[in-house]
């Protein structure tokens, strides 16, 4: 049987990290990270318009959810060169930057770290559900004008 701990600070700043490469490498303009702090919901709270989400699994347990609003997804599309503002290309690129995310904590943390595909949805209707026992973080971050959230809520390995 695997036991398991919360994330730790050094574990979080990985995120904050990969939210700050993923702006710059795409849109060549940064995302200003803020300081992460604990949602005291007893499930993970997702506030904005469209959400990413990647379930974790093998040496890790949880989920990491990327939630933004339609505005910021407007200019990310547009810094990408898409022209066309729909759902489709909102859920797209939500999913797209919730597995980028997802993807640089995995060469962190190692191949243990086994991510599903993304599930995007809008925000009516949409739950987390999460098997991790401890702590969910929350990331803020600003890009452009616009604000979004990394919502990570994992437990680890404790041989890790």
């Amino acid at each position: 049987m695997i036991a398991f701990r919360a994330l730790a600070p050094a574990d979080i700043e990985v995120f904050s990290e990969a939210i700050s490469v993923f702006f710059e490498n795409m849109t060549r303009r940064s995302a200003q990270v803020r300081t992460a702090y604990l949602l005291e919901a007893s499930v993970p709270i997702v506030w904005d318009d469209f959400n990413g989400l990647i379930m974790v699994s093998s040496g890790f347990r949880g989920t990491i959810t990327f939630s933004a609003p339609r505005a910021l997804l407007d200019e990310v599309l547009k810094a990408m060169g898409e022209p066309c503002k729909s759902t489709e290309n909102y859920l797209d690129v939500v999913g797209e930057i919730a597995n980028q995310l997802s993807g640089r904590a995995r060469r962190h943390f190692g191949e243990a770290l086994d991510i599903s595909p993304p599930v995007s949805c809008e925000r009516a209707g949409f739950e987390v559900s999460s098997v991790a026992s401890g702590p969910a973080y929350a990331i803020p971050l600003t890009w452009d004008t616009h604000e979004a959230h990394l919502v990570v809520h994992l437990d680890v390995n404790s041989r890790r």
